[in-house]
């Protein structure tokens, strides 16, 4: 398809949604609304909804190493290219997401010819080879790199994760790969990205990173505050903390993956068939409501230092909260439902003063 009708394509599709209300013209005083796709929810219905709703979008998984990169001689480009050239053909910006991960890596990685672990000086050329191709390819489109994700313990008594990564490499892969992500697209805005952000002990940790990464020199820029949250946790004065602390950094604040999940986390998230309703029930939607309006509160008030907020997904349609961590429970983490029309919750984003 020829760039000009695609262009022309995606311009129809935001005047004809239907939306009367946009996030993203809602917050343009405020900061970049995105939201995390697939390739395939840019040629379907739900392309109305990205293009009317959000201004930057995030590949959920087609960046991921495993992805992209799933053999040493091999890179699969289709899908983040298609992403990227929806993006641009509709004025979004894109954020990268990720280099590094202890999750969806390829197995080749940290194997040599005979299946025996490789050494750090192989890893570290694999690592780097990696990083140059991918953002090197897509340098000036990108503007914004997950570098590193989720690279801490949340064990309380251990600091980094003890990933493949840490074990064979030690902790410099993650100043190496900022440096290498730095210098393939040093105009790109480089951030640590991590889950549980505004727990006490956790938040310490990822406090401590980013301050010796600084001190050494080291090319991160930005810190994403994954916001895997639910309508019961973490409180208002969790996440004020939190930011109030990271503000402290000096670097740039996003708040990468948000959702919240209707359900309770810890012990008291197991289902079981007949005890937790499948539906989302109206208790549900008025916690939700009440958090949402909560947490987009909290988020204004910090508008100077956070640049972005993301949704992960699109919609109730589908969420990677479905079957997770419960196999057979349904999730309504987002602010549209399956149908795609706006939930109670988005008019309470939309409506302040």
């Amino acid at each position: 398809m020829r760039p000009g009708y695609f262009l022309l394509i995606v311009l129809l599709l935001s005047l004809q949604s239907g939306f009367s209300q946009s996030l993203s013209n809602r917050y343009s005083e405020f900061f970049t609304i995105g939201v995390a796709i697939t390739p395939r929810s840019t040629t379907t219905d739900e392309a109305k909804l990205i293009v009317s709703q959000f201004n930057s979008v995030t590949a959920e998984n087609a960046m991921k190493m495993g992805p992209v990169h799933p053999q040493e001689d091999q890179y699969n480009w289709a899908g983040p290219d298609s992403i990227v050239a929806f993006a641009q053909s509709s004025g979004m910006k894109v954020r990268g997401h990720t280099l590094v991960w202890h999750n969806q890596t390829p197995a080749w990685i940290f194997k040599d010819a005979n299946g025996q672990e490789v050494n750090k000086e192989i890893l570290l050329k694999r690592l780097k080879e990696h990083i140059t191709t991918v953002v090197t390819r897509y340098r000036g489109k990108i503007y914004a790199w997950d570098v590193v994700n989720e690279a801490i313990s949340d064990n309380p008594n251990e600091y980094l994760r003890n990933s493949n990564w840490l074990k064979i490499c030690g902790p410099e892969y993650i100043n190496l790969a900022f440096q290498w992500a730095h210098d393939a697209d040093p105009d790109a805005i480089l951030f640590y990205n991590d889950y549980n952000e505004t727990d006490p002990v956790k938040r310490e940790k990822i406090y401590r990173l980013i301050s010796e990464l600084k001190s050494q020199g080291v090319p991160v820029s930005g810190l994403g505050l994954q916001a895997h949250w639910n309508i019961y946790h973490p409180s208002a004065a969790q996440i004020d903390s939190a930011l109030q602390l990271y503000s402290k950094l000096n670097v740039n604040l996003q708040v990468t993956e948000l959702d919240l999940s209707v359900y309770p986390s810890g012990p008291d998230s197991t289902f079981k068939p007949g005890t937790i309703p499948a539906e989302f029930t109206p208790q549900q939607e008025q916690k939700q409501i009440e958090k949402y309006r909560e947490i987009f509160a909290i988020f204004r008030k910090y508008k100077k230092q956070i640049t972005s907020i993301t949704f992960w997904n699109i919609s109730d349609r589908r969420s990677w909260l479905d079957n997770f961590p419960v196999r057979g429970r349904k999730n309504y983490p987002l602010l549209f439902d399956k149908d795609l029309k706006p939930k109670r919750a988005f008019d309470a984003v939309m409506n302040f003063q």
